[in-house]
């Protein structure tokens, strides 16, 4: 993951900005200087690329944060989901849905499943660590505060090096669910809370 100027250098570089729709600038990256005291965004996109997942994305020193989540989060504690770190992405990213043509990296269909705030619960020694951080050290704690998605997680590398890898972790508190509970990301139930629509009504769309 990216850090200072060249954050988005890797993102820049797998995308063709003449044919793909996504946003090719960081022209949000002020938007902590001009709103130091705001919480900082968080948003989860459901990506129907070669295979569906979720992008699960946390803002941080002027960009996303980027994990992508084969079986999405989950809001039961004893589900620990696979996160595989991929490129820092722009702030505008957040509110990006549309396709992305074929030959394109990362082509395929892209709704919001779910976006908020989000705040740092991550302490050493009874002091606040900042996110970039604690996410260098390898573990992260959060709440989120999201139109689905609620309450303390945490994010935790297990594998170093090029096969990098990392654990998303409901924390026990009031907003967990059971195994299959309503927080449970169900491919049927996978709208934009953006617009309402399904992926295959954005494909349509297009």
């Amino acid at each position: 993951m990216g850090h200072g100027s060249d954050a988005l250098a890797t993102y820049r570089r797998k995308r063709d900005f003449r044919r793909t729709p996504e946003p090719g600038s960081d022209r949000k990256r002020q938007r902590q200087e001009e709103s130091a005291e705001s919480s900082p965004q968080f948003v989860v996109q459901v990506h129907d690329a070669s295979s569906m997942h979720f992008d699960f994305r946390l803002e941080a020193d002027g960009v996303l944060k980027s994990w992508a989540i084969p079986k999405g989060p989950s809001a039961d504690p004893s589900e620990k989901r696979l996160a595989m770190p991929t490129e820092d992405h722009p702030l505008e990213y957040g509110e990006f849905e549309g396709v992305v043509p074929p030959g394109q990296y990362g082509s395929g269909t892209v709704i919001v499943w779910d976006q908020g705030t989000y705040s740092n619960l991550s302490e050493r020694d009874g002091e606040p660590v900042p996110v970039a951080e604690a996410l260098a050290k390898g573990h992260l704690s959060f709440a989120l505060h999201g139109k689905k998605l609620h309450g303390g997680y945490a994010l935790t590398r297990f594998r170093d090096g090029e096969d990098e890898a990392w654990l998303l972790v409901k924390r026990a508190d009031r907003r967990q669910t059971k195994k299959g509970g309503r927080s449970e990301p169900v491919p049927a139930r996978l709208r934009s809370v953006l617009t309402g629509r399904t992926l295959k009504q954005v494909a349509a769309g297009q």
